[in-house]
């Protein structure tokens, strides 16, 4: 069955930088794009990044510039490099697996790390 472990969340000053893993198991890591979504207290669950099964990444557009999305399709891991954190970005991050290899349509979740940004 499919599974996703996330790891790496904690507590961070604003400006500092945390990187978050996602050990994936059950599928053909390779041939799926696989996703980080993040959900605040109080909001929705919103994408955050997606790297396609060719590695092409997305971002939205309050991460560009400060959070990076990668694949280790060897060990089946995606990785999240998250700098420049802000007091927004506090949230609970999960890691999800896409139907398909060139798109994100979330079809399985991770359980979630929390990720809190205070000085």
């Amino acid at each position: 069955q499919v599974q996703l472990v996330e790891s790496g969340g904690g507590l961070v000053q604003p400006g500092g930088s945390l990187r978050l893993s996602c050990a994936a198991s059950g599928f053909i890591f390779s041939s799926y794009a696989m996703g980080w979504y993040r959900q605040a207290p109080g909001k929705q669950r919103e994408w955050v990044a997606y790297i396609t099964s060719s590695s092409s990444r997305n971002y939205a557009e309050s991460v560009k510039g400060r959070f990076t999305i990668s694949r280790d399709n060897a060990k089946n891991m995606v990785h999240l490099q998250m700098n420049n954190l802000e007091p927004e970005d506090t949230a609970v991050y999960y890691c999800s697996k896409s139907t398909g290899s060139g798109y994100l349509r979330a079809q399985y979740w991770g359980q979630g790390t929390q990720v809190t940004v205070s000085p």
